[in-house]
């Protein structure tokens, strides 16, 4: 495998592993009346993102190997 795919990988492997992680933690929509705060977030999404960043960094690491 080439060393500028590899390194594309890799980069992109990261991005989405902070993209997914970012998506986790962050709440999608808030509600404040008074003293009650409501927040509510789907993380389904956030999940995917992050298995892609995993699988991109494994393919990156392991695609260039020889037997």
């Amino acid at each position: 495998m080439n060393k500028t795919i590899k390194m594309v990988l890799m980069v992109a492997g990261i991005a989405l592993l902070i993209y997914g992680i970012y998506t986790m933690v962050a709440p999608e929509a808030a509600i404040s009346v008074g003293p009650l705060n409501m927040e509510a977030q789907d993380n389904t999404n956030s999940y995917i993102t992050i298995g892609l960043g995993v699988v991109a960094l494994i393919v990156a690491f392991l695609g260039g190997k020889k037997s």
